[in-house]
């Protein structure tokens, strides 16, 4: 890749990391990186495309390894549908596998990932253009693992499986490590183990109450 490209491709992963894309500007991005404004605009033509480039470089290579490792695990699964567990695993393990490698900058990327997750609809907007054949692949395990699970109930649980991993890119609460004097670390198989065992549980959770009487009057009303 174009050095000078790269160059402002780490920059500006960077700052997005540590200040937000909405308090970073293309100026911050060009006096750091050490170029000028037409080499950003030449090589990325807007702030939002260069965010979608920083995604894209470390999100494309991670896709390809979540959808080996689900072919693995369907494979194993010998015609049946792999277990919920191997399904949570196959998409959180290649981004939790970025931190055993800290000198790739791929820690900045995860916590850029986490804060983009709490900022705003731009990550989603870049996963919606760019991953669709992996959402599906991914949509059509869960609600074979799911089968019982009603498709908005599974939708909401997904919203908040995001929710979950979007804190534990962002590096856990800092709060909650001062109050109880421990440090959260994804550098271990443990932090994968815990993660996958709490989303499974989630997804597995007995669907409320209140959203069985919901889903009862949406099919009476149509």
């Amino acid at each position: 890749m174009n050095h000078t490209k790269e160059r402002i491709l780490d920059t500006a992963e960077q700052l997005f990391a540590e200040h937000g894309y909405a308090a970073t500007s293309l100026r911050s991005i060009i006096a750091q990186a050490g170029v000028n404004l037409a080499a950003v605009h030449y090589h990325f033509h807007s702030k939002q495309a260069l965010l979608e480039a920083v995604v894209l470089r470390r999100s494309i290579p991670a896709n390809h390894e979540r959808l080996a490792l689900l072919g693995r695990f369907e494979k194993e699964a010998g015609g049946n549908p792999p277990p919920l567990e191997k399904v949570i695993e196959a998409f959180v393990a290649p981004t939790l596998e970025m931190s055993r490698n800290p000198q790739s900058g791929s820690m900045v990327f995860m916590r850029l990932l986490g804060r983009l997750h709490a900022e705003g609809d731009l990550l989603p907007g870049i996963i919606t253009s760019q991953f669709g054949d992996v959402l599906q692949r991914f949509g059509a395990a869960l609600r074979a693992a799911l089968p019982d699970l009603p498709r908005e109930e599974l939708l909401w649980r997904l919203n908040l499986a995001i929710g979950a991993l979007s804190q534990t890119l962002r590096g856990g609460s800092k709060d909650l490590e001062t109050i109880s004097d421990l440090s959260l670390s994804l550098n271990s198989e443990a932090a994968l183990e815990r993660l996958v065992a709490f989303l499974s549980a989630g997804f597995r959770a007995p669907v409320p109450t209140h959203a069985i009487e919901e889903s009862q009057v949406a099919v009476q009303e149509k």
